[in-house]
């Protein structure tokens, strides 16, 4: 190999890269924390140096051309590399000074992490946490986060998990909008129910109605991301919603909808961590304060 020979900038490789899997240079900047303007000229920088055309701009979009597409996976593996430096850097480390990202739901956030966050903050005062608030997954192994709280198991080995617990979700409602249901005797009588969803409400009604209920689009009669606003709408006696029972036992104005029908779904909670991550020491002590805090015989909550 000729190292004289090798000048590649890896600056406006990953602006390049940021590009494609944002769609835009504007979130593309935005995810780098820098500017549309300097993302451009990065871009054009590296077509420059390579002597080829990476992206044609049709309407107000970027669309990859051939050369770009097959640019890719070269610059992708790159990234996957340094990543993987930086995390080994990071695992190293035995400083219990510095910043911890956690990412967790927006319900699991407010309602479950603020005891832990005051813990943790009298515990080791000299860690720094971000909470990063989102309904998407973090990607871990691009240091987006250092901890998760996920609902579902990873499968990448490189991942560490801790099942905290297994929480019943129940459709929650107030004592006003639930009466005139009070005398059902079957799931199919809820021809009139108003359920505060998601987007995705066809996973929803597929889940409700392979428990026995009978309903269509027309029951979904509102949906948000957000979880809070749910909970208020719940609140204003609009419909239903989906809580876990940690969390929505303890709202005085909640009761569980068709209780005896039994629980609708019971979803897992997980502690996520990658493994070189793990030997830091801030992200070590941090993991494990969580996972002993929010674990099965850990009842209390922040309710909205």
């Amino acid at each position: 190999m000729s190292w004289q020979d090798t000048n590649f900038d890896w600056n406006r490789a990953r602006a390049f890269l940021v590009t494609v899997e944002k769609g835009s240079l504007s979130a593309a900047a935005r995810a780098l924390g820098s500017t549309q303007p300097t993302l451009g000229r990065q871009v054009a920088a590296l077509e420059k140096e390579l002597g080829m055309t990476l992206f044609e701009r049709v309407g107000q979009s970027l669309e990859l051309t051939t050369s770009g597409a097959n640019l890719v996976k070269h610059v992708q593996a790159m990234s996957d590399a340094a990543d993987q430096l930086a995390l080994m850097a990071s695992g190293e480390s035995q400083d219990l000074s510095g910043l911890v990202t956690i990412s967790a739901s927006e319900i699991e956030a407010v309602t479950m992490l603020p005891k832990v966050i005051a813990k943790i903050h009298q515990t080791y005062p000299s860690i720094k946490l971000d909470i990063q608030v989102s309904s998407e997954v973090a990607n871990l192994k691009r240091r987006e986060a250092d901890i998760a709280l996920r609902s579902f198991r990873p499968t990448q080995p490189d991942l560490i998990a801790r099942k905290l617990r297994e929480d019943k979700i129940w459709l929650y409602g107030t004592a006003k909008y639930l009466t005139v249901f009070n005398h059902i005797k079957s799931l199919k009588e809820l021809k009139t129910l108003h359920i505060i969803g998601f987007e995705q409400n066809t996973r929803l009604l597929d889940l409700l109605n392979s428990k026995g209920f009978d309903l269509n689009e027309d029951n979904m009669c509102m949906s948000s991301m957000s979880q809070l606003l749910q909970w208020q709408l719940v609140k204003q006696h609009l419909g239903v919603g989906f809580f876990p029972e940690l969390i929505g036992d303890q709202e005085p104005d909640f009761i569980r909808a068709f209780e005896s029908f039994g629980a609708p779904m019971t979803v897992p909670l997980w502690l996520v961590c990658h493994r070189e991550l793990h030997t830091n020491l801030r992200v070590r002590k941090v993991f494990d304060l969580l996972g002993d805090m929010l674990s099965e015989d850990y009842p209390n909550v922040d309710i909205p």
